[in-house]
């Protein structure tokens, strides 16, 4: 659930080179949301992982998506958790373990380090905005799902929170572009070329902050936010001080998934 002004390799890098910074934007989403299912819960809830499947993560982040789902896990004959960042597995493994049946590998997507046809279920959450070469690295996700297997890809709307944000900054004499490289609006354009079926969700939420210095040390937290991580915090408290309705921020979240055969 991690958003961005770019897909710069460096930017990236440093954004995740520890889990701390997602960790506060984990639990900025878990406080403030209004939808209290929770989206990592509604994401598990739309894949069919069946007994026996063979199951790839990719950008699997702090592995997150799977505490609390030991029935998921226990139904996979593999299950790999990749990720570009050796600090992201090492949390995933503190807090899932070691199982005999999950594995973890550091991979680039645009370089998958798997044989073809070697998965049914291929995952890709909040992260394929960041790919420097999407095509390349969606190819790759083909090439290594089963023919009939799904690919589970989640990502952001373009009249999300961050779209808001923007505005605000602007307005305050700020820059700040939201990154757009792969939204729901134009996801499904992107996947077309690999993948016959297409399938967005929606998932119905929005913010209320009742603690704004909560949204600073957000947006402070966003190494690819670099106009905003530039700023003094004073003048980003300013610029969300003039939102400030009723002790409360509101802003919109336009979040999803696009299922793919």
């Amino acid at each position: 659930m991690q958003t961005g002004s770019s897909n710069d390799p460096s930017a990236v890098k440093a954004q995740y080179a520890s889990s701390r910074g997602l960790d506060t934007r984990l639990s900025f989403h878990e406080r403030f949301s209004v939808n209290k299912q929770g989206y990592g819960t509604w994401l598990v809830s739309n894949y069919d992982i069946r007994e026996g499947m063979t199951v790839l993560e990719i950008g699997c982040g702090t592995g997150s998506i799977w505490l609390g789902n030991d029935d998921i896990v226990s139904r996979c004959s593999r299950l790999i958790l990749s990720d570009l960042s050796p600090a992201m597995l090492e949390t995933a493994k503190r807090k899932l373990g070691e199982r005999a049946n999950i594995e973890y590998r550091q991979a680039d997507i645009q370089d998958l380090p798997f044989s073809d046809g070697a998965f049914d279920v291929v995952i890709a959450n909040s992260m394929l905005y960041h790919v420097p070469d999407i095509e390349k690295g969606l190819s790759q996700v083909r090439r290594v799902l089963k023919k009939g297997g799904a690919f589970y890809c989640a990502t952001y709307g373009e009249h999300n929170f961050t779209d808001k944000l923007a505005e605000w900054f602007e307005r305050g004499g700020e820059e700040l572009t939201p990154n757009h490289n792969f939204t729901m609006q134009n996801g499904r354009e992107k996947l077309g070329a690999f993948f016959k079926k297409i399938t967005p969700l929606f998932y119905e939420d929005a913010l209320h902050v009742t603690e704004p210095e909560a949204l600073v040390e957000y947006l402070k937290s966003l190494a690819s936010f670099k106009a905003v991580k530039e700023l003094p915090v004073q003048k980003i408290r300013e610029i969300l001080n003039e939102h400030l309705a009723d002790g409360a921020i509101d802003l919109p979240k336009e979040y999803g998934m696009l299922i793919c055969f």
